[in-house]
């Protein structure tokens, strides 16, 4: 079934973008068999098929034309940024500044200076009268990233310049007239943050308009399979390659059973690595890193005393491989045979010798593994050298 996004558009760079506008019927794009929707911003873009990743991206652009605060909630890298840039240009704002904050990036003592403003002598330093985030979003959006960090004197500012359209600057007696629509975002759970008394909850009432909740990777159903061929198409032009060999079947099985905890920023930053670390362009790409920090000669760890053990999150234990659906156990053990046969060819870049060096096996042995899971077509004649 195919979808559609509904809502005006319009771009500074329109040649660059795929854009679909209010009366627009055109189906989503197809990559292979997989139908997705690519829609660039400036920078920034959307990529996906799933229904869950759809439905986020459509409830943005039907909350996008109104004038009220809207909420987003999601994950570390799952695109709360891009929502906030695409309910500022399908909006009648479009032309009007989009003024970013990231609530987590300044101390408390500056954060409300910052979106509020000052006058000059208003504090130790101000030595001239400054404008506020407020002040330079007049007309606009104010997008404020990380709001669970705000402090509780800056929420009850905020709340006043939500519910009234006035701001204050520090140092001034006279409020100022603003007409701001404010974009927030979080990964953090606000009603709850509410209950516990640690987030105004008559700021949460104001702000929750609209509440756009973004799916996390690992539940968007195909996209992973879309976005690996994205960003690995994308690295492999700026490589200059003459074409795309995309990825082996091991290397793919291997990016669609991960978690990704980072979400998209994650799987950006590892296909862009394993297409730039791949150095024989016309052969699929078969080695992943997920980690880049692993490696034999890191720093050790410093030893973990009581003290940062009782204030570190704790770490789930790794999940344990599920032998409760072995029907087969001689096609269970010939799988996990060639997957490690696999994953040690693309380490080594198929060449053989190191691979059989690294598995401690014979040169023999591993070419008559490879042979009896039908891996020597592809390892092809170059792997005979060592």
């Amino acid at each position: 079934m195919t979808r559609t996004l509904h809502g005006p558009c319009q771009f500074e760079n329109a040649r660059n973008c795929d854009i679909l506008q209010a009366s627009s019927t055109r189906p989503l794009r197809k990559l292979g068999n997989f139908r997705y929707v690519l829609v660039m911003e400036r920078q920034g873009q959307f990529i996906g098929q799933s229904g869950a990743f759809l439905d986020a991206v459509e409830r943005a652009s039907r909350a996008a034309p109104m004038r009220r605060p809207v909420l987003v909630v999601g994950e570390r890298g799952t695109g709360k940024e891009l929502i906030a840039e695409r309910l500022h240009r399908l909006s009648a704002r479009w032309d009007e500044p989009l003024v970013t904050l990231n609530c987590a990036a300044l101390p408390e003592t500056l954060i409300e200076a910052e979106l509020f403003g000052h006058e000059a002598g208003a504090f130790t330093g101000a030595t001239r009268a400054r404008a506020g985030r407020f002040e330079e979003a007049d007309k606009g959006t104010l997008f404020l990233d990380e709001l669970a960090t705000l402090s509780m004197g800056a929420q009850e500012r905020l709340l006043r310049a939500v519910e009234y359209g006035e701001v204050t600057r520090i140092g001034s007696s006279r409020p100022m007239r603003v007409d701001v629509r404010i974009v927030a975002a979080t990964n953090e759970d606000l009603p709850q943050l509410a209950e516990e008394g640690r987030f105004r909850a008559d700021l949460l009432d104001r702000l929750s308009f609209e509440v756009i909740t973004l799916p996390p990777l690992r539940v968007r159903e195909g996209d992973v399979f879309v976005l690996a061929d994205y960003f690995g198409r994308r690295m492999a032009s700026e490589l200059a390659w003459a074409e795309w060999p995309g990825f082996g079947e091991h290397a793919m099985d291997l990016l669609l059973a991960y978690q990704w905890p980072g979400n998209v920023r994650e799987l950006r930053n590892v296909i862009e690595r394993a297409v730039y670390r791949w150095d024989d362009a016309t052969r699929p790409i078969a080695h992943i890193v997920f980690d880049p920090f692993d490696s034999p000669w890191k720093p050790a760890a410093a030893p973990v005393t009581t003290e940062r053990m009782a204030g570190a999150p704790r770490q789930s234990a790794p999940a344990a491989t599920d032998h409760d659906h072995v029907a087969d156990l001689r096609g269970a053990v010939d799988a996990h045979e060639r997957g490690i046969i696999e994953h040690h060819l693309g380490k080594h870049r198929f060449n053989q010798r190191a691979t059989a060096k690294a598995l401690g096996l014979s040169y023999d042995q591993l070419r008559h593994c490879m042979k009896k899971h039908g891996l020597m077509e592809r390892a092809g004649s170059v792997t005979e050298t060592g």
